[in-house]
């Protein structure tokens, strides 16, 4: 794909995680999304094709730039649950654009489309279960679910609390702190089940 191009349909994704996150998929409006993005309308949708297909591309870029920027490490799960806390924090869309996604495209089921997308995710795990670092007892997918939200607990669509940049520092340590400690204890190869 050309530079032109690249820049482009990340122009237009990055316009079109910020409009989903505020509208909703049905509330869009893809000509704020083109205008956003300094385009036409007709080559928005040469780009990335129809409102849904825009959507689930808009989607799967934001959440693969969040893993990206806090790659798992399965060696360290504790500190990925923290670092995975701090991004949830730092990013509302996130959570908007998943509440959107289970309200008005998929109410149950696998999130994404893609059957590999948690595929290196799952490996990793696996490879962490098998050098004895991490628990056994669990399917790698049923702990990659359980760890992530488990660092959303005070994430945007938190049922309790929901966490922002203007809390206290030790608000946040506290959390964090807190996490890890769970994370530890519910998936650390060293800990016994009953401890």
């Amino acid at each position: 794909m050309p530079r032109d191009a690249s820049d482009t349909v990340r122009r237009i994704l990055d316009a079109a995680v910020q409009e989903f996150a505020q509208h909703g998929i049905a509330g869009s409006r893809v000509d704020r999304i083109a205008a956003a993005a300094r385009i036409n309308k007709a080559q928005l949708y040469a780009h990335v094709g129809n409102k849904d297909a825009l959507f689930d591309a808009a989607f799967a870029h934001h959440v693969d730039a969040l893993l990206d920027a806090v790659p798992l490490t399965a060696e360290d799960l504790p500190g990925y649950a923290g670092r995975l806390y701090d991004a949830y924090v730092d990013d509302p869309a996130l959570m908007r654009l998943v509440t959107w996604a289970r309200l008005e495209r998929t109410p149950e089921g696998d999130l994404f489309t893609d059957a590999d997308h948690d595929e290196s995710k799952l490996d990793a795990i696996s490879a962490a279960q098998a050098a004895g670092v991490l628990d056994r007892g669990y399917e790698p997918a049923d702990l990659w679910a359980l760890l992530v939200s488990m660092a959303a607990t005070w994430a945007q669509a938190a049922v309790m609390t929901t966490a922002t940049r203007d809390e206290a520092a030790d608000v946040h340590q506290r959390r964090r702190a807190a996490l890890a400690r769970a994370v530890d204890r519910a998936f650390s190869a060293s800990r016994s089940p009953v401890e």
